[in-house]
């Protein structure tokens, strides 16, 4: 199948193709059974027992809602990034306490010693996905870039590797096997999570993190998606950036200008990108985006309360295609609704808010051709 076949669907005669980010707001029972299992009260097989019979509903949401690719919602995962520690020994938990998100107090997992695949990190939840839609399925897995700027520690990981650019390097065989795997699988779309490249569009954040040099911290994060996907054929790759978010909060702010040029230089398909919080500064960073990428336009704010009507996607849609003509554009929103299995956001919410970017996409569709 073609890049075109898969992202608008040509095939089916769809352009405006719609997309999660990945993770949607778990039960409160779901996050309670995760805690459980990460404090050993219950065992991993009971937890994924529990979890075989509760992700198939968060498949069938998104189905109900019309999205035409889909996730597992990443009910199995504490966090998009802590599920490289889970399944890679190395790590020592909850060492990382960081104040971004700002105020959410979450601690992390620290690289302690030389890395070691114990388990595969996303292909069995995707071998599970797989079997239980029509739908295109999208998976995500954490950039190692992301990996290596949230989980090295100054005082905790200089043993294992003296530099987070190490620690990147040790990370980068290990995704590109998952990645292959996942191809293998069919999933249709395989996405590179990295927040941690967004980030550096803000100077606070620059300044806590100490970080000088930008054009090195881009060649990083370029370097690391590159040598994670070389090799990887027939599947359509993303690259998801963001502002990353916690209770409604961004841990950053600030528009894409310094980093979307850096983004010509990754041999990807797609990037998923925030366009509806104010806090991304709006589309007129577009401008600059690669003019041979597709753009995943992020066209719901999942940190506003309000309901997006579908008017509201469109009008969206509208603005970003003076940059992007509507063939390169898909819909997805902002981010993912809980990166963070402890996120507290709301399920029927991340319902109403999906079904009406569908709604939003038929709009489109029906003002510019299916």
């Amino acid at each position: 199948m073609t890049l075109d076949e898969v992202m608008n669907h040509k095939r089916h005669g769809i352009m405006f193709p719609t997309m999660v980010v990945g993770s949607l707001p778990r039960p409160q029972w779901v996050r309670d059974l995760i805690e459980d299992r990460k404090a050993g009260r219950v065992s991993e097989a009971e937890a994924d027992r529990l979890l075989d019979d509760a992700v198939p509903s968060a498949v069938h949401m998104q189905e109900r809602a019309g999205l035409d690719f889909v996730s597992d919602g990443e009910w199995r995962r504490e966090s998009y990034v802590k599920v490289f520690a889970d399944a890679v020994r190395g790590f020592a938990h909850d060492l990382i306490e960081i104040d971004t998100p700002r105020g959410s107090g979450l601690a992390y997992p620290a690289v302690v010693s030389k890395l070691e695949a114990r388990r595969p990190i996303a292909a069995d939840e995707a071998r599970f996905l797989r079997a239980r839609t029509e739908r295109k399925v999208l998976v995500a897995v954490p950039s190692p870039y992301t990996i290596g700027r949230r989980m090295w520690s100054p005082y905790h990981s200089r043993r294992a590797y003296p530099t987070p650019e190490a620690f990147m390097e040790a990370c980068i065989p290990i995704i590109r096997g998952e990645i292959m795997k996942l191809a293998s699988i069919g999933v249709d779309a395989i996405q590179l999570d990295d927040p941690w490249l967004a980030l550096l569009v803000d100077p606070a954040y620059r300044e806590r993190e100490g970080i000088t040099d930008v054009d090195r911290e881009l060649e990083l994060s370029v370097r690391c998606v590159n040598e994670a996907v070389k090799g990887v054929a027939d599947v359509h790759l993303s690259v998801h950036v963001c502002h990353a978010h916690y209770n409604r909060r961004h841990a950053t702010q600030g528009p894409y200008d310094l980093i979307i040029g850096a983004l010509a230089g990754m041999n990807v398909d797609r990037f998923a990108m925030e366009y509806a919080t104010p806090d991304a500064g709006g589309v007129e960073s577009l401008k600059g985006f690669p003019p041979d990428k597709t753009l995943g336009l992020g066209v719901i704010d999942h940190t506003d309360r309000n309901i997006e009507e579908p008017e509201d996607v469109v009008s969206r849609v509208e603005r970003a295609m003076e940059y992007v003509p509507k063939e390169r554009v898909t819909l997805n929103p902002d981010c993912g609704f809980s990166p963070s299995s402890s996120n507290p956001m709301d399920f029927d919410e991340a319902y109403l808010k999906l079904s009406n970017m569908c709604r939003g996409a038929s709009l489109l569709r029906d003002k510019y051709g299916a």
